[in-house]
Parts: structure tokens; C-alpha cells; sequence
């Protein structure tokens, strides 16, 4: 902390330092600045936002794909198949497409996607509860988040 002084007279404190002189606040009343070594400043911030980047855990979606026709047999497989995907923290899209005679009663669809989150719901929550989008139906499932 040095107060407040002239530009001028900071800039050549300064340059006395070797050191650059960075406006930390232009707007302020007086404006406040800096001495600072403005690269080894730049290379911190650049090596502080790649290592929170790297400790960032990207989630994808993953999706899968079920049929009105469906047995148990094969959504008992579909449903381990989404518990790795969301034991991994990934997201689960899973979707029915309702093809010819099938569209004339989507709420079979709704009854096998809720069926299907039965069996995943105690690892998973329900982010979009199925909805009959034109000839699909869609629903999210995400994982549980434990504190």
C-alpha cells in the first residue's frame, strides 16, 4: 500500500522495480493500481484456470433405447446398462420409438419407461419425466448426488 499518488509518479516507481504497473479498478475514484510483474501474473492466472479445469468432471449422456414391445428379460439388461452409466455420473437419456399401430397408445410407452426407472431408482433421479414427443417418447435420469 503506498496511497494515493500521481500516474506519473507510479509509473516511475515502477519502472525503478523493473516491474509493470496494472490498473486493477479504472473505474473507481481514484483508480487503483498495481506494480506487478504483469507476465508471471498472466502465466498464474492461465496455470490456475487449467488446473480447475482438470479437476472438473465433464458428464456426458448417454442413451438408451427401449421398445414398447420390450420383456423383462431385456429391460432387466437395459437397466444395468444404466446403472454403469450412472454409477460412472453420467447422465441417461432413454428413449422409445413408436413405430406404425404403436402410436395409437403412447401410454403404453409411459408405463414401460416408469417401469424402467423402478428399477434404477435408487441410484438415479428423475430429471424429465417421460413425455410423448411426436413419434418418441423421452425421458432423463440423472444420479443421485450424495453429500
Amino acid at each position: 500500500m503506498l496511497g494515493i499518488m500521481r500516474a506519473s509518479q507510479a509509473k516511475q516507481l515502477a519502472d525503478e522495480r523493473r516491474l509493470d504497473l496494472v490498473m486493477i479498478t479504472p473505474n473507481a475514484q481514484p483508480p487503483v493500481c498495481q506494480i506487478m510483474d504483469y507476465g508471471k501474473f498472466k502465466f498464474d492466472a492461465t496455470k490456475k484456470a487449467k488446473d480447475a479445469q482438470k479437476n472438473q468432471k465433464k458428464t456426458d449422456i448417454k442413451e438408451i433405447r427401449l421398445s414398447i414391445t420390450i420383456d423383462t428379460g431385456d429391460l432387466n439388461t437395459k437397466s444395468k446398462q444404466a446403472r454403469k452409466f450412472l454409477a460412472d455420473g453420467d447422465k441417461v437419456k432413454v428413449s422409445i420409438r413408436m413405430r406404425g399401430r404403436q402410436m395409437v397408445r403412447p401410454q403404453m410407452g409411459v408405463d414401460i419407461m416408469n417401469a424402467f426407472f423402478e428399477t434404477v431408482k435408487d441410484i438415479a433421479t428423475m430429471d424429465r419425466k417421460p413425455a410423448v414427443d411426436g413419434r418418441s417418447i423421452v425421458m432423463n435420469l440423472q444420479p443421485i448426488v450424495s453429500k
